[in-house]
């Protein structure tokens, strides 16, 4: 949720101290400001009191019985042991496909609007600051989502809406769908966040869930490159966001089936 919401409260702030003072100040009086927050929110961390007639959390783990199904007694399983696995690869492809697609388009976000359908520059930061409390709202709402009907069909939700979504913001000239659309989009690109180290428990159990959670976002900083550098790179060579958009929908369409195969490997609690 922080993670969302910190891009609608650091970019105001930033912008502001640039004006005032130069780039340099804004990174020095930012970097003091992160530390004396960090630092002191870190020194108040505790472990939770347990509450009467709570039972204590132990840190027994059961290993699965012969023949039984993956959610009857989860395998708990190593890092080393995750990475052998093809649903681990299939895991951390649809979550670069997912980040890829939501980054590229907030990349561009503000310029897209003001050329496709026409919104002024105020009205496309707007928009960008609405974008900050949308994807900090879509962890929080997918996530819980995802308790309710499990992680693997949350993240085939995610491609689905995606897919369309991104096919008719290639096509659309009418503001309030395109902002609709966008809203849709970085939802999902926040909740793919949120519901990822649920859905590695599920897969892989929780023996190492912080080492194999650690791999598996390794595709959000290629993620963090290729998506920009591909919208960019169409963009100056076609002209027009259309075909990237759609080159979107295409590699969401991937993701999709490939979500499908994974629903039916595992059984989702």
């Amino acid at each position: 949720m922080g993670f969302g919401f910190a891009s609608l409260i650091a970019g105001p702030v930033m912008q502001y101290l640039i004006e005032i003072y130069s780039l340099e100040s804004m990174f020095m009086s930012m970097g003091i400001l992160y530390f004396l927050i960090i630092y002191s929110s870190s020194s108040c961390l505790r472990a939770p009191r347990i509450a009467d007639g709570i039972p204590a959390l132990t840190t027994v783990i059961k290993q699965p019985k012969e023949g039984l199904p993956l959610s009857a007694e989860r395998k708990q399983m190593t890092r080393k042991e995750a990475i052998r696995t093809w649903q681990f690869y299939a895991l951390w492809g649809i979550f670069f496909i997912n980040i890829t697609c939501g980054i590229g388009l907030l990349a561009v976000v503000s310029p897209m609007a003001q050329e496709l359908v026409g919104m002024s520059s105020m009205e496309a930061a707007s928009l960008v600051g609405v974008i900050g409390l949308v994807n900090g709202g879509g962890r929080i709402g997918w996530s819980s989502i995802s308790d309710w009907i499990g992680r693997s069909r949350t993240y085939i939700c995610f491609f689905l809406l995606q897919i369309i979504a991104f096919i008719l913001l290639s096509f659309t000239r009418n503001i309030f769908l395109f902002q609709s659309l966008v809203i849709i989009i970085i939802s999902c690109y926040g909740g793919g966040f949120s519901c990822m180290p649920a859905f590695i428990s599920d897969i892989f159990g929780v023996k190492q869930l912080s080492s194999i959670h650690g791999s598996i976002l390794t595709a959000w900083g290629i993620a963090g490159i290729v998506g920009p550098v591909i919208l960019t790179f169409m963009k100056e060579i076609t002209g027009s966001y259309m075909y990237t958009l759609q080159l979107f929908a295409g590699m969401l369409f991937i993701a999709f089936l490939t979500s499908l195969i994974l629903h039916r490997e595992i059984v989702d609690e």
